[in-house]
């Protein structure tokens, strides 16, 4: 059995220290967050996901989703009880708008605890991440309607959410999708088509599942620009509101899938089923979007959270079991051997392990600010800003988060040994519900193009620009630091490193793209280093601000100090390799035929 304990004291230190949570008392929801409600939301949240998700995560592995001859889909021994009990305690209203029921709570103290639940129980958590995620496009884009009608529901738990997007012969590109919705006199449309890899688009745990479409109209033009979003319910609701009749759709079978076996990854089928329009008639993917962006941040976080998992149960692994000696000669001479945690190899993956997981989590935490101020800070100027800086760092958060994520988990799995690649034990999941992370909501492949086709770009490269000057004002301010100093150095090259490639990417874009696929995945590699650089060099600035108010020990803080050490020291200098990886070009990736592979 694993182990899972919650990190709420590395949460409350990011956002007390490094974020300065209540410095943005001015926007909605923060303005009511005092650090008593905080802390009781951290620790309710965060017990749950310990004593009641852990628990059924290998049961969730081991058993998975059954779908019946009726088309219907049970999920693992378990899951049914441990969400009721979600949906009761209130969790899935916590940052649902108060007018529909909802704690309204702001998206970093979601972002935070989602990473618990994650952590605890990645494909049992696919089920509410989902309906939030599906909530908020219809706040953004429906009509007060189904505004009205729907989300009430959505945000007790009563009714979940999904985004059907994938159809058989498409995944990327939505622009080759084929499924119909024709108009009905009723003002409702009719979907008809098929939907592949939905998550929980059919299940037990709730009275109801409200699906998001993608379609097209029967004017539609083609490509993306005709593609319209549909809200489309199990259940047609009634009079009252109530589930009513059953609407012609079904779940045609279920994956069976290499991890997240807990989570129903299922076929859709739409057979004329009753829809409403969600936006305006072909701009479907505008008001998808809103839901696929937050899934992408959302994904970044499984990364993470995965690799907490994995490093908690690596940690404790390494110090109880006793393999060989030190190098230096026996530690604990009277044992037969010493501890796992004596040897600089393990402890080279544990420290890795512990650089990746805080660094991600305040990059992740910090991205979930920026949601906030983008959506709440009165100033327009300020939205925009948190908006283009989130733009940019979406595909970065999404891939570099879930790559370092899966390695992460590998690394730890490494550490048990023989014992990690047995299913009993656990670490092996890890490493499989990592995995998924990379693929879905956008490959990372994908991620890595938007990045340098579309988002170094953004307002004329500006925002790139900025937000390396943002970097560069910080190093300048520890150079000076004499506890800061050994760190601000390598980040400097980084940042370097990371300028010359965005410029040699720019100039060698123009003759030929090519060279721009060919390096973008280094690319954001190099991107992601510097960002959790800059990460990891606030958090050992705000050290000194905790260590003054007293609320973390010497111990925790001189770790963080050391953690930040190592960051700069042995990960910051990857990106001179990654730079040259950039710099190398298309023209040998592109070289051989295709019958030469």
């Amino acid at each position: 059995m694993t182990v899972y304990t919650a990190p709420i004291n590395e949460t409350r230190f990011v956002l007390k220290h490094v974020i300065g949570i209540e410095r943005y008392s001015h926007l909605t929801g923060y303005d009511a967050l005092d650090e008593d409600s905080l802390t009781a939301v951290l620790d309710g949240v965060g017990r749950f996901a310990a004593e009641v998700l852990a628990p059924l995560n290998q049961i969730g592995d081991a058993n998975g989703c059954v779908r019946k001859s009726d088309g219907s889909v049970t999920t693992p021994p378990g899951f049914k009880d441990a969400y009721t009990r979600w949906a009761d305690a209130g969790w899935t209203a916590l940052e649902a708008a108060s007018e529909y029921g909802g704690m309204g709570l702001p998206k970093i103290v979601s972002t935070a605890v989602s990473e618990y639940v994650l952590s605890a129980n990645q494909a049992f958590e696919t089920y509410s991440g989902l309906t939030i995620a599906a909530a908020a496009a219809v706040r953004v884009s429906a009509s007060h309607a189904l505004k009205s009608l729907f989300l009430p529901k959505m945000t007790t738990g009563q009714w979940s959410g999904t985004m059907n997007l994938t159809e058989p012969h498409c995944g990327t590109d939505l622009g080759l999708i084929q499924t119909k919705a024709v108009p009905a006199s009723d003002g409702t449309f009719r979907i008809t088509g098929t939907k592949i890899f939905i998550t929980a688009g059919e299940h037990d745990l709730t009275e109801n599942i409200v699906h998001l479409v993608l379609a097209r109209l029967p004017d539609a033009p083609a490509g993306t620009r005709g593609i319209s979003l549909f809200l489309v319910p199990k259940f047609i609701p009634d009079e009252a509101g109530n589930p009513g009749q059953r609407n012609s759709l079904s779940c045609g079978s279920i994956e069976h899938k290499m991890g997240i076996r807990g989570s129903a990854t299922c076929t859709m089928n739409y057979d004329g089923a009753t829809g409403w329009l969600v936006g305006e008639p072909h701009r479907g993917l505008t008001a998808m979007f809103v839901m696929m962006n937050a899934a992408r941040l959302g994904v970044g976080l499984q990364g993470l959270a995965q690799a907490e998992a994995a490093f908690q149960n690596a940690k404790a692994y390494a110090l109880d079991r006793r393999q060989g000696r030190a190098l230096t000669g026996p530690i604990e001479p009277d044992h037969s051997a010493d501890l796992l945690i004596v040897h600089p190899d393990v402890r080279r993956m544990l420290m890795e392990a512990k650089a990746h997981t805080e660094g991600l989590r305040a990059l992740c935490l910090w991205a979930a600010l920026l949601v906030d101020i983008s959506e709440l800070a009165p100033d327009a100027a300020e939205r925009g800003e948190a908006e283009d800086r989130l733009a940019l760092l979406t595909p970065v958060i999404k891939a570099f988060g879930s790559d370092k994520g899966f390695e992460t988990t590998v690394n730890c799995q490494q550490i048990w040994g023989g014992h990690g690649y047995m299913a009993e034990n656990g670490m092996d999941q890890f490493v499989r519900d990592a995995r998924i992370a990379m693929i879905y909501e956008g490959a990372n492949g994908v991620q890595a193009m938007d990045l340098v086709g579309r988002k170094i770009g953004l307002r004329g490269g500006q925002t790139f620009a900025n937000f390396l000057a943002e970097i560069s004002a910080l190093t300048a301010e520890a150079s000076s630091d004499e506890a800061l100093a050994d760190m601000s150095a390598p980040l400097d090259r980084a940042v370097a490193d990371l300028q010359a490639a965005a410029q040699w990417m720019h100039d060698a874009g123009v003759e030929s793209p090519n060279h721009l696929g060919a390096g973008s995945t280094a690319f954001l590699q190099l991107f992601g280093i510097v960002t959790l650089g800059y990460m990891w060099l606030r958090m050992a600035k705000a050290t000194t601000l905790a260590g003054g108010a007293g609320d973390h020990s010497p111990t925790f803080l001189a770790a963080k100090i050391t953690t930040a050490q190592f960051y700069a020291a042995h990960m910051l200098p990857e990106t001179a390799g990654l730079r040259a990886k950039v710099e190398a070009g298309a023209d040998l990736i592109m070289a051989l035929t295709p019958d030469e592979f």
